[in-house]
C-alpha cells in the first residue's frame, strides 16, 4: 500500500470518529473571525509580520554566516554548541550529552517530533515525560500532534477522560472539568519536575548577536523545563535563525499572534547557564537554574530546501499553523493529511524539507488549490505555489 493510500485511509478513520470531527469543529468554529478581530484590535502585528519576512530573508541569504555566528555568540555566553547534518545526528548528539542520566522532561517542540526524540529516548530506557498538557496527551495516544501549536485539537473532553483514566490509571469522574484535568494533570508532573535531571526545550527563535534562544508559552512548563534540571538542552532548526534579540522578539509577538495566544503568558529568554557573582565577586554557574545549557542547530534538509527556488520560501515559516484553521482539507482531517509528523498546507512542504521532495510531492495531490492558506500567512509564504510545484513533481 502506497503513502497516499495510507493517508486516505487514516482521513477516512479520521472522518468517522465522532469524537475527533465535534473536537475539531468546535475548535476551529469561528477561529477566522477571532483571527481578523485580533489584527484589529493590534494593527502593528502585521507591521511587525513585514518585518520578520525581511529579517528571515535575510538570514536565509547568508545561512553559513548566521549559524556561525550563533555558535560564536552562544560559546561566549558559557554554553555549548553544537550543529547537526541530520535527525540522526541530533540524537547521537543528545544521547552524549544526556549519558547516564535516566530522567528527562521536555517542552513541546515539532521540532523534536521531527527527529523522533521522545520515542528514540524511551527505547534506550530514559524516563521520559512531555510536559505541555496536550503534548502529553499525545505521547499517552501515542498518535503524532494534530496542529502546530494546539497537539490535541482532535480530541472531546471524553475521550481525554478515557485516556487519562486507562493511561495514568487516575480516577478521573465523568463530570470533571477542563479545569480539574489540567489540576490532576499538574500535581501529576509536578513530581515529574522537581526529580528532573534533562530538560529538552525547542526554540521559537535564536538571536545570532547573543545566542540567545526564545521560548514562548501559556502553560508555564516551558520555564519549569528549563530552569529545573541541572542540564539544559535546546534543538533548534536553523530556520529559526534571526540576527538580534530585538528580532527574536518580533519573531515571537508574529508567531503567538498569529496562532490565536496574543498576549502569550510567557516569553522565555535562555542565554546560557544561570549564573551568579555575588560569592567572593566572582561569576560562577549553576545558582538555580542549569549548570550547563546546550544549543544543538539542525538542518536536517534545511539547507537543500535554501537551494530550491519554491521550497526556501517555507523556511521563513513561523510554525503559528494559521494556514491549518484556513485550509479546508485540514478542517476535516487535521495532520492525517501529512508526513510522520508535520500535516496542513504548511506541513505539506515541511515533509518535503525533512523527508523528501518524492514524499511531500505524494502528499500535495491532496491539496484543493483553494489559495486560503496563502492569506493565512503572516510572512505571506506562496504555500499554495509551493504546493503546486510539489504536484509537479510527483512520480507514480
Amino acid at each position: 500500500m502506497d503513502l497516499l493510500e495510507n493517508i486516505i485511509n487514516d482521513s477516512i478513520r479520521f472522518l468517522s470518529n465522532r469524537g475527533y470531527q465535534e473536537a475539531l469543529s468546535n475548535a476551529i468554529s469561528n477561529s477566522e473571525a477571532r483571527f481578523f478581530n485580533m489584527l484589529k484590535r493590534h494593527g502593528n502585528i502585521k507591521e511587525l509580520a513585514k518585518e520578520v519576512e525581511e529579517t528571515k530573508k535575510e538570514v536565509l541569504s547568508s545561512i553559513d554566516y548566521y549559524i556561525d555566528k550563533v555558535v560564536d555568540s552562544f560559546k561566549a555566553a558559557n554554553g555549548v554548541a553544537h550543529y547537526a547534518e541530520s535527525g540522526k545526528d541530533a540524537l547521537e548528539i543528545i544521547d552524549k550529552i544526556i549519558g547516564d542520566r535516566k530522567r528527562i522532561l521536555l517542552s513541546k517542540s515539532m521540532t523534536c517530533e521531527e527527529i523522533g526524540l521522545r520515542k528514540h529516548l524511551q527505547q534506550i530506557g530514559k524516563d521520559v515525560w512531555e510536559t505541555d498538557l496536550g503534548q502529553l496527551l499525545i505521547q499517552l495516544e501515542g498518535g503524532k500532534p494534530m496542529h502546530a501549536t494546539a497537539p490535541v485539537i482532535h480530541m472531546t473532553l471524553e475521550q481525554i477522560i478515557k485516556l487519562v483514566r486507562s493511561k495514568l490509571g487516575m480516577d478521573v469522574r465523568e463530570d470533571e472539568s477542563p479545569q480539574d484535568i489540567a489540576g490532576r494533570l499538574r500535581v501529576f508532573l509536578r513530581e515529574k519536575f522537581i526529580k528532573s535531571e534533562v530538560g529538552i526545550s525547542g526554540a521559537n527563535a535564536v538571536s545570532a548577536d547573543t545566542g540567545s534562544v526564545f521560548l514562548i508559552e501559556n502553560e508555564g512548563n516551558i520555564r519549569l523545563v528549563t530552569s529545573l534540571p541541572p542540564l539544559h538542552i535546546v534543538l533548534a532548526g536553523i530556520e529559526k535563525i534571526v540576527p538580534t534579540m530585538m528580532d527574536a522578539l518580533k519573531l515571537v509577538m508574529v508567531q503567538s499572534s498569529y496562532a490565536g495566544l496574543f498576549p502569550p503568558s510567557y516569553i522565555n529568554v535562555v542565554s546560557g547557564p544561570s549564573a551568579t557573582g555575588d560569592i567572593g565577586h566572582r561569576k560562577v554557574y549553576g545558582a538555580h537554574g542549569p549548570r550547563e545549557v546546550h544549543l544543538i542547530l539542525l538542518n536536517n534538509g534545511r539547507k537543500e530546501a535554501n537551494k530550491n527556488v519554491f521550497l526556501r520560501e517555507e523556511l521563513r515559516c513561523v510554525r503559528c499553523g494559521n494556514c491549518q484553521i484556513f485550509c479546508p482539507v485540514w478542517n476535516h482531517v487535521a495532520n492525517t493529511w501529512g508526513g510522520k509528523v508535520y500535516g496542513g498546507p504548511m506541513g505539506v512542504i515541511w515533509t518535503a524539507i525533512t523527508e523528501g521532495i518524492e514524499i511531500g510531492s505524494e502528499i500535495s495531490q491532496l491539496c484543493l488549490g483553494c489559495k486560503r492558506c496563502d492569506l493565512a500567512c503572516p510572512v505571506e509564504i506562496p504555500l499554495s505555489s509551493i504546493i503546486h510545484y510539489l504536484k509537479t513533481q510527483f512520480r507514480k
